[in-house]
């Protein structure tokens, strides 16, 4: 309950006011010199950790502006092991700098040091090279992957790839061209499904109709001499939510101006660093992606249509992490291209996929890869599992964590605070947690206006663009662009800011916050709460205009049929490529034939498959006792990961072919005498990490009891 004011308030929140004020305006001078620092020293990656660079992509047959950096580790970190995965980060260049991947202990980056990993890092640099191209950045990530595994010879199959943001979506596409070169792959935050989204929700995906198509990113860039300034991708990020942008995040410094500007200013300096893309870069990324959504469609092409991108080709395991509270790149825009790609449970399993996906209740989309409580969490749990994840059956799962207790079974073989656990979940199940797709197909509608509009734009106006642009001109627009002007006209480059250093440095030393009680500091909070309330209300309408504007645009019988699409039947998912498919029924068949041969791991990974229970679900418990159980296995049995995996798969599809066959099988698998020790051995610590009792008697039939918390369930094999 606020108290009475009295005259000793009024002066105290006036001193602590204008402290705090002097404090603010300093805050902003600092990060006004640190962008024109950063900007003078090449806006090098804004990395935690010490790197060094590797390869150069400017120096390539096809150059591009990005590069290879090996991250040192510090002397505090874990050894880095030669013989362990390498790990990849890739960090989205779409309008800022390099960095977000690493930028903090609790990163990326930092995780996988932290468990030995050699780690690398993608970079990439302000300016493009004339000329270059989506498909030489492509040509280029592929040498820096070849190098990596060159690197490391012993490591287990491919380097583990993080892409982050629009990162993601070239990583995929890579992969899908050189499916060969990764391991497992992680993207996070990643638009793959661009048309995608919650009816109402997610405005930016509106935007591309609501300007006519991408004529005007065709326009921009030709007015920016054949380039696109980033900061112009940043604006738009920024006015999705102005109560934050504009509001609130200054005020939570201007509040907290004796605690806050370390954190501010340190993710300030990369959130003010703007890169440059070429033309024929962002309009290929605008044109064939958000607006075209031909990535996932299996429609992206080479410009003689000889090379399609086809995302079926991946051969590694897929890790998406996405959250509820990403307004840029939404849950649905990050898992509908699984649904464009597969229409059935059947078909995910025939192309041999493995998929787990990973959805946050709350967080935004930059908390995705700055949030330390994400990076302890979910990214700690991709780094730390990799090896359950490529062992995974092929098929789609939830990646699912939950704290420790102490109570838990086998809680003694979780070596941190959390437990992950995968589920099993279907295409059925993806398709009601994604929500109705009908909302995308006005977006069809756009992507013919778009055509129409761009193609009248080359034609009739970009000669005139072109001839009226020159490079001083782009270069003083991008100086004068309203996000690089705020920094540098609140730096020392303005001598109104000069006494503003001196003064902070008084203040600090003599600062006299007044008390939190005071009702005057009080009713300040409560009318800056106000007005961000008021703002987020005025964004809210904004974009509900936004949507309806749009749909009456674009959702009526009227536009479909104007852009030839009345008759149009909705799209199809590709479904599995039918030589695959039919390779998948003749090999199910076989092993089928094979059910009662075998080694004794097969057997093993066998009836542990089948002792998870038909969901399939799976934790890192579970994990780590087998792995403790596979060396109970004499060493011709053991395998290497990648033998692991396709012995997996194999049994894998054994089961969901005909799993009475397959526990039948087991009888014969276990009746041999030979290794008989080891097996059992194996198969009781197997069995203790699922909690279940595996009971073989000495004359070779072998009978299966299933125990669960303390509850006897039906027999599931018997000899």
């Amino acid at each position: 309950m606020m108290r009475l004011p009295m005259a000793s308030d009024l002066l105290d929140y006036a001193v602590d006011a204008t402290q705090r004020s002097i404090l603010f305006w300093d805050t902003l001078r600092q990060r006004g010199n640190a962008f024109l620092q950063h900007s003078m020293a090449g806006n090098p990656a804004l990395l935690k950790f010490e790197h060094e660079m590797l390869l150069d992509g400017r120096t390539l047959e096809h150059p591009c502006n990005y590069a290879l950096l090996r991250i040192i580790p510090r002397p505090d970190d874990r050894p880095t092991d030669a013989a362990l995965r390498p790990f990849v980060v890739v960090d989205p260049r779409a309008g800022h700098g390099p960095g977000i991947g690493g930028f903090k202990e609790d990163s990326e980056v930092g995780n996988a040091l932290k468990v030995g990993h050699p780690v690398y890092f993608v970079t990439f640099f302000p300016d493009p090279v004339p000329g270059q191209r989506l498909v030489d950045v492509a040509r280029a990530e592929a040498r820096f992957l070849e190098l990596v595994r060159e690197r490391h010879p012993d490591a287990p199959g491919g380097p583990c790839v993080i892409g982050n943001c629009q990162a993601g979506w070239a990583i995929m596409a890579l992969a899908a061209l050189r499916p060969e070169l990764p391991g497992p792959i992680l993207v996070a935050g990643s638009p793959l499904s661009y048309w995608a989204g919650a009816p109402g929700l997610n405005p930016m995906r509106y935007t591309g109709g609501l300007l006519g198509g991408s004529w005007l990113t065709h326009m921009v860039s030709d007015l920016g001499n054949g380039r696109f300034d980033g900061a112009n991708l940043v604006l738009n990020f920024e006015g999705l939510n102005p109560g934050n942008t504009w509001w609130s995040k200054y005020y939570n410094l201007f509040d907290k101006a004796d605690t806050e500007p370390p954190r501010f200013l340190e993710f300030e300096r990369w959130w003010g660093g703007y890169f440059l893309l070429n033309g024929e870069e962002i309009t290929a990324i605008v044109d064939q992606l958000f607006v075209g959504n031909k990535l996932a469609r299996g429609e992206v092409t080479s410009a003689d249509g000889r090379i399609r991108i086809d995302l079926r080709n991946i051969r590694s395991p897929i890790c998406v992490l996405c959250s509820w509270g990403d307004d840029i790149t939404p849950p649905q825009q990050a898992l509908n291209w699984i649904l464009d790609l597969y229409a059935s449970d059947e078909d995910l399993i025939a192309q041999g996929q493995t998929i787990v996906y990973c959805v946050h209740p709350r967080v935004g989309h930059l908390g995705i890869f700055v949030s330390g409580a994400v990076a302890q969490k979910e990214h700690a749990g991709f780094v730390e599992l990799l090896d359950l994840i490529e062992t995974l059956p092929p098929g789609l799962y939830e990646m699912l964590i939950e704290d420790k207790k102490p109570e838990m079974r086998a809680a003694q073989l979780v070596p941190d605070r959390y437990v992950t656990r995968f589920e099993r979940r279907s295409i059925a199940a993806l398709e009601a947690l994604c929500g109705n797709r009908e909302g995308e197909r006005p977006f069809e509608v756009v992507r013919r206006v778009s055509e129409v509009n761009a193609g009248l734009y080359q034609e009739l106006a970009s000669p005139v663009m072109r001839g009226v642009a020159s490079e001083p001109a782009a270069q003083a627009a991008r100086t004068l662009h309203p996000l690089r002007l705020q920094r540098w006209a609140l730096s020392d480059l303005n001598p109104m800011m000069w006494p503003v250093a001196a003064v902070a440095s008084m203040v600090a030393d003599d600062r006299r916050p007044c008390k939190d009680d005071n009702p005057f500091r009080a009713l300040e909070r409560s009318m800056a709460a106000a007005v961000e309330k008021s703002l987020e209300t005025v964004a809210k309408a904004r974009d509900g205009m936004a949507a309806q504007t749009f749909r009456a645009l674009y959702a009526t019988p009227v536009a479909r049929a104007a852009a030839g699409l009345r008759e149009a039947p909705p799209s199809l998912p590709l479904g599995a490529d039918p030589v695959r498919r039919e390779l998948a029924r003749r090999e199910a068949q076989d092993m089928l034939a094979q059910a009662a041969t075998g080694t004794v791991r097969d057997g093993i990974v066998r009836l542990v498959l089948m002792l998870l229970g038909k969901d399939g679900t799976i934790d890192e418990r579970t994990y780590r006792a087998l792995r403790a159980a596979r060396a109970e296995l004499p060493s011709r049995f053991r395998g290497t990961q990648a033998e692991m995996r396709e012995v997996i798969r194999r049994e894998a599809l054994l089961l969901r072919t005909d799993r009475d066959a397959a526990l039948r099988g087991l009888r014969a698998i276990f009746a041999a005498p030979k290794d008989r020790a080891s097996a059992e051995a194996a198969l009781r610590k197997a069995g203790e990490a699922v909690g279940v009792r595996i009971d073989m008697t000495p004359s070779g039939p072998m009978a299966v009891l299933l125990e669960r918390d303390n509850a006897a369930l039906p027999q599931s094999a018997a000899g």
